[in-house]
């Protein structure tokens, strides 16, 4: 048991009606030695300053909401235990990075939903079939290519942890890419050409240096990392079939 009864907050705060730049500001919390750093900023949101703004929904990792910067790590805010950061200073809470802040710890992610769009990330059918003519059957092998890409909670730790993001505002990004290989390894899907026209651009996939960061701070071990690498080989077959084999580009190639 640890006899520590509070815990200093250095949190990042940024109004920009009043506040030329961001600039951080200290608060001493009760500790708990079951309190997260989420449950610190709702303390101080109920007891110290009502202004903090940042987002949180379900305090039990899976709507993403909570994503942060603690210590220079991304993190669920939700999952980084207050007990974790005992004995190395004030725990410093800033918003996500590479993105724009709207305020406090508030990111803007208009962008990311613009790049998450664009790789068309549902099911695509040539042809549809009748509803009478029942379901599409999948197997229990044909699911497990592709599950643990389902499990992304778009929390964007990756984006702020990845430096292609950093470094090129108009990367697609890791967790957009995961998403477009999560329905190109569907069985049911016959996408994959069509959203290679935007993760096969200058702006997709070979973007990616393979840092990996983004699959380190991943809280759904999801990979997005090496599901980049496999669309990059997915691609690079295309090209080469595509120069052997005259007129296979143009032939309206389905699931390979």
């Amino acid at each position: 048991m640890s006899n520590t009864t509070t815990v200093t907050l250095e949190v990042l705060r940024y109004d920009p009606e009043r506040d030329q730049e961001p600039r951080f500001q200290s608060f001493e919390v009760p500790y708990d030695e079951d309190w997260v750093v989420l449950d610190a900023l709702n303390w101080i949101k109920d007891n110290a300053d009502s202004s903090l703004t940042y987002r949180w929904s379900c305090h039990m990792a899976v709507c993403g909401s909570c994503g942060m910067v603690v210590n220079g790590e991304e993190k669920l805010t939700c999952k980084a235990f207050l007990r974790d950061y005992l004995g190395r200073g004030p725990i410093r809470v800033e918003p996500l990075r590479n993105f724009p802040i709207e305020r406090d710890l508030v990111v803007d992610m208009e962008g990311f939903m613009a790049k998450l769009e664009s790789v068309k990330p549902w099911i695509i059918r040539e042809e549809e079939k009748p509803v009478e003519d029942g379901e599409y059957i999948q197997l229990p092998k044909q699911l497990k290519r592709f599950k643990h890409h389902t499990l992304c909670i778009n929390c964007l730790l990756c984006y702020s942890a990845c430096p292609q993001v950093g470094l090129n505002p108009g990367f697609i990004g890791p967790a957009a890419l995961a998403l477009a290989h999560r329905y190109n390894l569907d069985s049911r899907d016959q996408g994959r050409h069509e959203r290679q026209e935007v993760t096969g651009s200058a702006d997709g996939v070979w973007e990616c240096t393979f840092v990996s960061a983004c699959s380190e701070v991943c809280p759904k071990h999801v990979e997005p990392g090496g599901a980049i690498q496999e669309q990059k080989i997915a691609n690079s077959v295309d090209w080469f079939l595509d120069h052997l084999i005259p007129g296979r580009s143009n032939a309206g190639r389905t699931k390979e």
